[in-house]
């Protein structure tokens, strides 16, 4: 008996999902496409009632992503920014033992800096006619940089002296001249440097036993001999390479300093876990052959140093005036015309939905307030946001993606847990809630679909609060966390929303672009709030 009477109630629920499943298109029409009895039409609401503007974000923590950036990125809106890197290195091996217990001198031959780009390698021909190319992936500009790198005096720390070593320690992008105040010896100056797609071909044996190693494309550079034995080899025995510990305290890190001497450059990303430094060295073992005789035996040996522990990005902006002059005094009443998004220590764009008249004081706009009287069943609802090409050099330097947060509680939106396609490849995946850029014929962006169907209807149905929204470029919509803001600045008025977290995918971006907001003249491309829905009677 139960079952009959609950049959009803799951049919309506599954044939509820059925409908919100199946709304992936935009919607043109109003009031046609039954649903489910005559009763009940899925039908379209605009709401104009956006607020919409953009924030220039104070310094944004660098420190705990997954990937960091070396060098100049010089966009067309937002200016050039250059990128440095700070970091600690550890030993592969504690305590090592360099050569063999008897004592035989050791001699440092070469010590090599290895920092691979992303690439995606390509294998054509078997055998003897093998050939692997690379493309490169996340690499930016092709116009030459300046690298000095050196080691750093800085000791970063893990845990923040200020919460009692309880809490982990920040840092930000803007502590790019605290860390030069404490630089060390410069180790390599590499001039002029562009990243190649080429690999490095890595030579191993003598005659019939040389063998060939290909490794992926990157900085491969020498380093200072001379240091490395004072630094590294000489200490063998001593404390400082006992463990990671009293290593990172004795050899505190490297810091890389990037320069232009024009306004191009280049920027590539890469894991700092895959790079490090190899110090080769060899050293004479003397043996009896079968006659007796003691015969000497040069050993090639290595010792690998890894780039590990704290990391970071510092970052110096140039954003042109004309950029600060239009962000930096934004129309909270009634938005703005143009909306910018930069990642890195770049731009947000502020939501605020649902921004119309309460006139009855109860702090939720009457406009949500008759939304929710009506009980709409949200089928779809979605935020159109078109790219405004006029201002952009449009293209391959366009982000693929854009992200939208809570920027209350700095968290995604609840859609973002419900998109079954999270278990695409980065550049697709979460498609339904963060649309990718769609282009035209011509490659050029065209719009960004966001949408926001459980956000929306937990707004009407389920009373939540109507918080404000950031939306910002993403490089990994799959990366999830947040990075704190530095500076907690008091907004000038109550109305400007205070900015504490982004979300960590921005941090790692550089690139940005310019989207038309809720105040633009071009009614076609205005940003608007669309809901489709079935209303019961």
């Amino acid at each position: 008996m139960k079952t009959v009477n609950t049959l009803p109630k799951i049919m309506a629920i599954l044939f509820f999902i059925i409908a919100v499943a199946s709304c992936d298109e935009d919607f043109n029409t109003i009031g046609t496409n039954i649903v489910g009895d005559d009763d009940l039409l899925t039908q379209l609401y605009e709401s104009n009632n956006i607020v919409s503007y953009s924030r220039i974000l104070d310094p944004v923590q660098t420190n705990f992503v997954p990937m960091q950036k070396i060098g100049v990125y010089n966009d067309q809106v937002f200016g050039k920014s250059t990128t440095n890197f700070i970091t600690q290195v550890t030993l592969v091996e504690t305590d090592p033992i360099f050569g063999d217990t008897l004592g035989q001198p050791v001699i440092l031959e070469s010590v090599i800096l290895y920092i691979p780009f992303y690439s995606n390698a390509t294998v054509e021909g078997e055998g003897d006619d093998e050939v692997v190319t690379y493309t490169l992936d996340s690499v930016y500009g092709n116009q030459p940089i300046n690298i000095s790198m050196y080691e750093s005096n800085y000791f970063l720390r893990d845990l923040d002296p200020n919460s009692n070593f309880q809490d982990p320690q920040l840092y930000y992008s803007n502590q790019g001249s605290e860390f030069e105040g404490f630089l060390g010896e410069l180790l390599v100056e590499i001039e002029d440097f562009v990243p190649s797609e080429e690999g490095f071909i890595l030579v191993e044996g003598e005659g019939d036993d040389e063998v060939e190693t290909l490794i992926a494309p990157g900085i491969r550079v020498e380093l200072p001999v001379e240091f490395f034995q004072e630094k590294i080899l000489d200490q063998e025995g001593v404390q400082v390479l006992s463990s990671n510990n009293n290593f990172k305290e004795y050899f505190r890190g490297l810091y890389f300093k990037i320069e232009s001497n024009s306004e191009e450059g280049s920027l590539f990303m890469f894991n700092p876990e895959l790079a490090n430094i190899t110090l080769n060295y060899n050293f004479e073992r003397t043996q009896s052959d079968e006659d007796g005789n003691e015969v000497g035996e040069v050993i090639e040996e290595e010792f690998i140093i890894n780039f590990g522990g704290v990391s970071l990005n510092t970052y110096s902006n140039e954003l042109p005036q004309n950029i600060i002059g239009e962000i930096e005094n934004p129309d909270l009443s009634n938005g703005e015309e143009n909306l910018y998004v930069r990642g890195g220590e770049g731009v947000l764009t502020v939501l605020n939905l649902f921004s119309g008249e309460d006139l009855d004081d109860n702090g939720v706009a009457d406009e949500l307030d008759e939304l929710r009287v009506r009980e709409l069943l949200v089928n779809d609802a979605f935020l159109k946001f078109y790219v405004d090409q006029d201002n952009i050099t449009g293209g391959s330097t366009e982000p693929e993606r854009l992200i939208i947060y809570d920027l209350n509680n700095n968290t995604v939106l609840s859609d973002y847990f419900l998109d079954t396609t999270s278990g695409d490849e980065p550049v697709d995946a979460l498609n339904v809630h963060l649309g990718r850029l769609k282009r035209g014929s011509d490659n050029l962006g065209e719009y960004y679909k966001i949408r926001v169907t459980n956000h929306i209807s937990n707004l009407i149905n389920n009373d939540s609060t109507n918080v404000p929204l950031g939306l910002m470029v993403s490089q990994n919509v799959l990366l999830s966390g947040f990075q704190a803001i530095d500076s907690l600045t008091e907004p000038p008025i109550d109305e400007l929303p205070r900015v504490k977290m982004v979300p960590k995918s921005c941090v790692i971006s550089p690139e940005g672009t310019v989207l038309f907001g809720n105040n633009t003249s071009n009614e076609d491309k205005r940003l608007k709030l669309q809901i489709s829905y079935i209303e019961p009677n």
